[in-house]
Parts: C-alpha cells; sequence; structure tokens
C-alpha cells in the first residue's frame, strides 16, 4: 500500500510547514490525477492512521481529483477523457499520447488556523 508512504511524506511537509508559521493546520489541500496511481480512499485512511499523535491529528485531507487530459496535435484542442482506457480525441477521433494532465500528485495548499 504506497499510500501510506505518500501520506506520510504529506504529513512530514505540513508539519514542517506548520512549524514555520507556528499555526495550527486545519486540513491538507492535495491533486491527485486519474492516473496517478493513488487510490483516493486508500490516502484518506492512511492520513488519518499516520497523523494521529501530530500536531496535524484531526485535520482534514481535501483531495481534488484531476481527470486525464490530452492534447490533439490534429485539432489543436485539449480534451478531457471520460475514463482512463480511451485516449481518442473527442473532437476528431484520433488518438493520442500526449498526456497534459492526470498524473498529478502535489500538495497544493495547507488551510492554518490563525
Amino acid at each position: 500500500m504506497h499510500e501510506l508512504s505518500i501520506a506520510k511524506s504529506l504529513v512530514e511537509i505540513a508539519i514542517a510547514e506548520a512549524n514555520k508559521v507556528e499555526h495550527q493546520v486545519e486540513a491538507v489541500h492535495i491533486k491527485v490525477g486519474a492516473l496517478s496511481g493513488v487510490v483516493p480512499d486508500a490516502l484518506m485512511a492512511a492520513y488519518e492512521f499516520v497523523t494521529e499523535a501530530t500536531c496535524l491529528e484531526g485535520s482534514r485531507l481535501v483531495i481534488e481529483n484531476c481527470p486525464v487530459q490530452i492534447f490533439c496535435p490534429d485539432c489543436n484542442k485539449l480534451t478531457t477523457l471520460p475514463d482512463t482506457q480511451n485516449f481518442d480525441c473527442s473532437q476528431c477521433g484520433k488518438t493520442s499520447g500526449d498526456l497534459r494532465g492526470g498524473r498529478e500528485l502535489e500538495l497544493t495548499a495547507l488551510e492554518i488556523r490563525s
């Protein structure tokens, strides 16, 4: 379960930043792409586990799910795909391997209590 190691890394980063600003973290915001290999429910459970007995205990993990996006060079358009099985442009139907979104795994913000 690599979600546990991901959660540990997120918590380490969040604790370091919380210590810099000397405020309590209420929420950790992340982006998770559909192709990242991360199972959001497993990450939520792992986050709750690794925050126990830390300054993040009781904080929320807010996950923004990011869809798969491809760029079609024929149409010159960015297309959001409805699933991860078909990489065809929604305009012209041609397959594109120019992946522009969906692999994200980013800590984007910490929500702190002032």
